[in-house]
């Protein structure tokens, strides 16, 4: 039977999953108090919905740094998707575009930029962006950045808050490391970085260790933007003076995330930290959040809040495990149709009816 929500996929996925993968994409860092935070944040959050209002049409439709979605949603970057299922990014790309939702691909595909890229050749308006980490090595950086430009992606995702990795126990316990035959695929093509196995340790956190920078500063911001004239998208800011200084850096859009529960333990919930990011930014740049969703009254909640748009991240991965690209695909369609019912309910036959008003506080 076809599951029909994203708490079905994840159950589903466990039968279709090695326990490695499953822990690697479902494991948060330390206590995992973030993780289930993320969630709960959502759950707190009450709908105060507007009644006798006309929602016989609704429009779902917005745009992200003017380019059009079919629904204010993008695909999260997740690292080493074909994990779940052979095709991996390319068939989150096929999904994506097919839907008319963004994709942001991750440093550590497992397919290469122009193999996802060439996903446009059939839809050609697919919004693709490329999230980066900077690395030690400041010239495969520039590669990167510079293969993402060549091949047509719309911006690049800086990823800021992953200066180490976070300690995620589960990993560590399991020595992650990446099966034969799977590699970081944009960095083999470079240098021949992979994934190390280590003794007692994730492969990932060894990873990180040895080629990130810890040493990025705010500076940095002025190197990316001068090797590349795509607009600047950082992700990973939870508090309203660090939007500010993103804003006064020159950033176009800021994802509000805590890495999905995965780098600092304890941190603020993104939908927690939304508001005031919001309230800083001033509509001086987009702002678009992850965190936690996992149902259409959660975009909803999100987009009161102040966000343009919503990233989702492991409810992808459980639909490539179960069904490759139809199961990725039914996990979008899935956001779509509850979002679409669930602004009817609450008297809003647009995007723009969506406000601040419609919700409330539990502790309030």
């Amino acid at each position: 039977m076809q599951p029909i929500n994203l708490f079905e996929y994840e159950e589903l996925a466990k039968n279709h999953l090695s326990q490695m993968a499953l822990d690697y994409y479902s494991s948060g860092a330390g206590d995992e108090i973030t993780l289930r935070d993320n969630r709960a944040a959502f759950e707190r959050l009450k709908l105060r919905p507007r009644m006798l209002v006309d929602v016989s049409d609704r429009n779902l439709s917005t745009t992200i740094l003017g380019q059009p979605l079919a629904l204010p949603l993008l695909i999260a970057p997740m690292a080493f998707q074909c994990l779940a299922h052979p095709e991996g990014e390319i068939a989150t790309a096929k999904a994506a575009a097919a839907a008319g939702v963004g994709m942001v691909l991750s440093t550590l595909a497992t397919k290469t930029i122009e193999q996802v890229a060439e996903i446009r050749q059939h839809f050609p308006d697919a919004l693709q962006w490329f999230q980066l980490y900077i690395h030690k090595d400041r010239s495969l950086t520039r590669t990167l950045v510079e293969r993402a430009y060549n091949a047509g992606y719309k911006a690049l995702c800086l990823t800021v808050d992953a200066p180490m990795l976070g300690r995620r126990e589960r990993d560590q316990r399991n020595e992650f490391s990446l099966p034969p035959g799977l590699h970081a695929a944009n960095l083999a093509t470079i240098s021949g970085l992979d994934i190390p196995h280590a003794q007692g340790e994730s492969g990932l956190f060894t990873y990180f260790a040895q080629q990130l920078n810890p040493a990025l500063t705010w500076d940095d911001l002025a190197w990316l933007q001068s090797i590349c004239p795509l607009p600047l998208v950082i992700k990973g800011i939870l508090r309203g003076d660090d939007a500010i200084r993103a804003v006064e850096c020159g950033v176009k859009a800021i994802v509000v995330s805590n890495h999905g529960g995965r780098q600092l333990d304890s941190a603020i919930a993104s939908l927690d930290a939304l508001a005031e990011i919001v309230t800083a930014v001033d509509g001086k740049a987009e702002i678009l959040m992850d965190g936690g969703i996992r149902r259409g009254t959660d975009i909803l909640k999100a987009l009161a809040l102040g966000a343009k748009a919503v990233l989702i991240g492991r409810p992808i991965l459980w639909g490539l495990a179960v069904a490759g690209k139809a199961g990725a695909s039914h996990v979008i369609s899935l956001l779509q149709d509850e979002l679409s019912l669930a602004m009817a309910l609450s008297g809003c036959a647009k995007l723009e009816d969506i406000d601040s008003s419609l919700v409330k506080s539990a502790e309030k």
